[in-house]
């Protein structure tokens, strides 16, 4: 559905997000495999390490830009700058805030976060470089979501909504597009050990590690696919889940969950 990258050797690659869990990961993985890569995160202590840790290979040295997504103003400087020094090639979106949240107890401020981080910021990267990504014809954008996002789920109140959002933008921006020459491709992560995951009070079924998030990331972007899903021994029952009726889907749900 995408075209298949099968040589990362000089590519650009601006992973927002990349501080830990599955985008430092994934940056450190395409870092191996000769891309240039361009890491962006709040933490500037965290990007500046990742860039220590990851000398230049091929004459591509990986890169610290600090950034809050929620600054529009921000992004788009930022993306200036990179777009400055030349065209990027891929641009992922891995930023993501995460706490349990039920009706019962609401936090708006929170809520508030979720979506700001979540999705409006993804917004904004979108804002700031599509227009140079699109006049070029070439390129890959990648939304990170989650299995979340398929349909409703307990503690999801606030989390679940955004990533269905993201899924959404996904689909319709491969529609825009795939048209015009770009890749796009949407991510659902199940359970992945991660500084936002390991808040959770429950077992986390098929609970893989950044490393392994990123190796099925890579391999659904050199294969050109759309939707890259993993682990799929979880993912494929999520995804199956999706298609019940709702006098199924909610007695199914308590069950597994206990809520």
């Amino acid at each position: 559905m995408n075209p298949a990258i099968t040589d990362w050797r000089g590519l650009r690659v601006w992973l927002v997000g990349a501080s830990s869990g599955i985008g430092e990961a994934t940056a450190s993985a395409l870092h191996a495999l000769g891309a240039q890569v361009l890491v962006s995160a709040r933490k500037a202590d965290a990007l500046q390490a990742f860039v220590a840790a990851h000398p230049a290979q091929n004459g591509a040295a990986a890169q610290a830009w600090p950034l809050d997504v929620t600054d529009a103003a921000a992004v788009t400087r930022t993306a200036r700058e990179i777009l400055a020094q030349g065209p990027l090639d891929m641009v992922v979106y891995c930023a993501g805030h995460y706490r349990e949240m039920r009706a019962t107890d609401m936090d708006m401020a929170d809520l508030k976060r979720h979506l700001d981080i979540n999705y409006i910021g993804a917004l904004h990267v979108l804002d700031a470089v599509l227009p140079t990504m699109t006049a070029r014809g070439r390129g890959h954008i990648s939304l990170i979501s989650s299995v979340a996002g398929f349909r409703g789920l307990p503690k999801s109140l606030a989390y679940g909504p955004t990533k269905a959002a993201l899924t959404n933008l996904a689909e319709t921006l491969y529609l825009d597009l795939q048209p015009l020459g770009l890749g796009v491709s949407v991510v659902h992560p199940g359970f992945v050990q991660t500084p936002l995951t390991a808040q959770n009070d429950f077992t986390m079924p098929a609970l893989i590690t950044p490393p392994q998030a990123a190796q099925a990331m890579v391999a659904g972007w050199e294969h050109g696919a759309f939707d890259i899903h993993y682990p799929k021994r979880f993912t494929r029952w999520m995804k199956l889940l999706r298609l019940l009726p709702y006098r199924t889907y909610f007695p199914a749900v308590r069950r597994f969950t206990g809520l």
